[in-house]
């Protein structure tokens, strides 16, 4: 070995080992000084790469490195490319990649890896293309990283059918691969395609291992599918993923998601492994979701006795407990003492108190918090006032809010329709019409909203009017019976928020075919005699959904959990979990 060799590999060897841009510096001074920049380009392209890439280097440095090299080599562009890909304008990663083929340099698969990344975190669908097209020509399609990456970098980008293109098209497939598509589909629009997924991988053989789990518990917390929740549990639990706290976080949440805290609890207090401030968290915000107030708060009680640091997020689940479950007084005594325990509030903390008022009636005092807050409300905090005064027909303060969220350039179909609901409880329907008009004016669209039900392990989707099923007719049917049987039970329509100038029985009309009553007589038609029935809705749900659905848990006898927007509601018996209170 000559002298020269082992000076580069000394000085790579230094370069790895650097802690601080000043002594990159230093070694960069070295090489310049020796000649080594230009004619050892091992360690100029190591220089380049920690300087680019390294927590302790600096990319506007290492750019500044790169523009001295008058001649720049492929593996010169690949450094520079990577630190721009990770950096937080990874746009600037595919703008050297264009110039580096312009200067004809070829890209190689770590080229178009580090491009894919960027175009994964800049969320470039068509520049993605265009890379997976330079890796079919570059003769990289046998690279199963390269293939992982760019199937990852569709699926972050939204392109579900060409990520399983990719994946389809994979001649030889590791546990990355199945992993990233797993997460991506989970982390997407996609969750059932993900679990579905989760389970062709265990029937080819393949094992799975952390990573896979939590994408597949992931998926399972979005749709509320707990028959498959319970199974991905059990695969858990058998493999020994038991033991790693991040896994029972997720299986805590994911049972919190699917409307059964009580199993979340269990597993919580049943955890082998040591219990981390954020399984505390998981679990409080479970009960936070089903208005479980006062077991949060014990729950924050406890784990400050035994030493467990609480922050901002743990004050947070239990203020969002004691909202659903309308602890006035406990939720702002808390919000009161956060300060003197080094808790910093923050919005979301005042949102949560100003929600916790607004839902108990005291109007005045939630717009006193967001008029005294030391820093500007967000959009969010006039809608969750706007939302208070809806409930509780204040038109002024509607107004307020409602001026306030224009002011503030939102564009939320939620904000025009909330207003009209003021406008409507008390039949001021000039007014109603100009807010629609201003909805018209500005092209602003109501959501549409849907729900979901599982019957059999399969997910069925439900707009409101939906006449999509393939047994819309029978659904139909089943919903006529339940309407007439709970107006025999006392059951009068809730037409107050109609925003229609209608007569009540076209209001009636207007009420009877949304999404939750849809998905309800569906799953009472298709599931089991006796099963609970889970819904999921992408809005709150209204109040004659909440009245209707009370009524049918005691009249067919069956337990119905529905999760909305913003919290659960667990039916049974003609009466619900959250005391008609949300």
């Amino acid at each position: 070995m000559t002298t020269q060799s082992t000076t580069v590999i000394f000085i790579n060897t230094l370069l790895q080992k650097c802690k601080s841009l000043n002594q990159i510096k230093q070694i960069q001074s070295h090489l310049l000084i020796t000649g080594l920049f230009q004619h050892s380009l091992s360690s100029r392209f190591k220089l380049l790469d920690i300087t680019a890439v390294a927590a302790h280097g600096n990319l506007s440095y290492a750019t500044a490195i790169f523009d001295s090299i008058t001649h720049p080599l492929r593996n010169d562009y690949n450094a520079l490319i990577r630190g721009h890909a990770q950096s937080v304008i990874p746009q600037n990663a595919l703008a050297l990649l264009v110039i580096m083929m312009r200067a004809s340099q070829k890209p190689d698969a770590l080229t178009c890896s580090f491009a894919l990344k960027a175009c994964a975190r800049a969320m470039r669908k068509v520049e993605a293309r265009l890379i997976h097209s330079l890796v079919v020509r570059g003769g990289f399609v046998a690279d199963v990283l390269l293939q992982t990456t760019l199937l990852d970098c569709y699926a972050k980008v939204g392109e579900f059918g060409d990520a399983r293109k990719v994946f389809d098209e994979m001649s030889k497939r590791d546990i990355a691969s199945w992993n990233a598509l797993i997460f991506g589909l989970a982390q997407g629009s996609c969750p059932n395609e993900a679990i579905e997924l989760f389970h062709r991988m265990c029937r080819e053989g393949l094992k799975a291992n952390e990573v896979t789990v939590l994408g597949a518990l992931s998926a399972c917390s979005q749709i509320g599918a707990l028959n498959e929740g319970d199974k991905v549990w059990r695969y858990i639990k058998e493999e020994g993923f038991d033991v790693s706290v991040s896994v029972c976080n997720a299986v805590i949440d994911m049972y919190s998601k699917c409307g059964f805290v009580d199993k979340a609890y269990d597993v919580f207090r049943k955890m082998s492994c040591e219990k981390s401030v954020i399984t505390w968290n998981t679990m409080i915000m479970g009960f936070g979701m089903h208005g479980h107030g006062v077991e949060a708060i014990q729950l924050l009680n406890e784990m400050e006795k035994i030493g467990v640091q609480s922050d901002q997020l743990t004050y947070l689940g239990v203020l969002c407990a004691c909202n659903h479950a309308g602890m006035v007084d406990e939720g702002y005594e808390l919000f009161s003492v956060m300060e003197t325990k080094g808790i910093t509030r923050n919005l979301k903390h005042y949102g949560t108190v100003v929600d916790l008022l607004g839902r108990a009636g005291r109007l005045t005092e939630a717009y006193d918090i967001i008029k005294s807050m030391p820093f500007l409300p967000d959009i969010v905090l006039w809608q969750t006032l706007l939302g208070a005064c809806k409930t509780y027909g204040n038109v002024e303060l509607a107004e307020i809010a409602s001026r306030k969220l224009i002011e503030m350039g939102s564009h939320s179909c939620g904000d025009f329709v909330l207003l009209s609901h003021v406008y409507a409880t008390y039949q001021r329907w000039n007014d109603v019409g100009r807010v629609r008009d201003a909805m018209k004016f500005k092209d602003v669209r109501k959501v549409p909203g849907f729900s979901y039900t599982e019957v059999d392990g399969v997910l069925h989707k439900f707009v409101n009017g939906d006449q999509s099923h393939s047994c819309w007719r029978e659904i139909y049917a089943k919903l006529d019976e339940i309407m007439f049987r709970i107006k025999e039970h006392g059951h009068v329509a809730e037409t107050r928020f109609v925003l229609h100038d209608i007569g009540e029985e076209d209001k009636e009309n207007v009420l009877s075919y949304h999404s939750e009553k849809l998905a309800v007589a569906f799953a009472l038609l298709k599931s089991s005699q006796g099963a609970p029935i889970q819904v999921i809705k992408n809005l709150r749900i209204c109040v004659d959904c909440h009245e209707v659905i009370k009524l049918v848990s005691k009249v067919y006898e069956r337990e119905i959990i529905v999760r909305d927007r913003a919290r659960f509601h667990r039916f049974k018996g003609g009466s619900c979990s959250c005391r008609d209170y949300w």
